[in-house]
């Protein structure tokens, strides 16, 4: 009998995934004094960050997700807009 794949809950609690399976992370530097801080560097500090892909390798692998490729989706959807649909045949009416 193999060995049941466990997936590691404290990263997937950390990260959340995007629809093209790149990881969104939090800032660190904003639980306390926050009054020290400047308008704009909160709002920077609250917005989500892109993981770095070599460490979001590692983090897809410990999530259980690692199928997931974010440069092939992407490319894949450049080649979508590239080429236009195959049109139908159409009836002259």
């Amino acid at each position: 009998m193999g060995y049941k794949f466990k997936p590691n809950k404290s990263v997937a609690k950390r990260f959340k995934v995007t629809k093209t399976g790149k990881l969104k992370r939090h800032h660190s530097l904003t639980s306390h004094l926050m009054s020290a801080r400047n308008g704009n560097k909160k709002r920077m500090l609250g917005r989500p960050a892109i993981l770095f892909e070599g460490h979001a390798r590692n983090m897809r692998k410990m999530m259980g997700i690692s199928g997931t490729h974010p440069a092939k989706t992407a490319h894949e959807k450049a080649l979508r807009l590239q080429t236009p649909p195959a049109s139908s045949p159409t009836t002259p009416a």
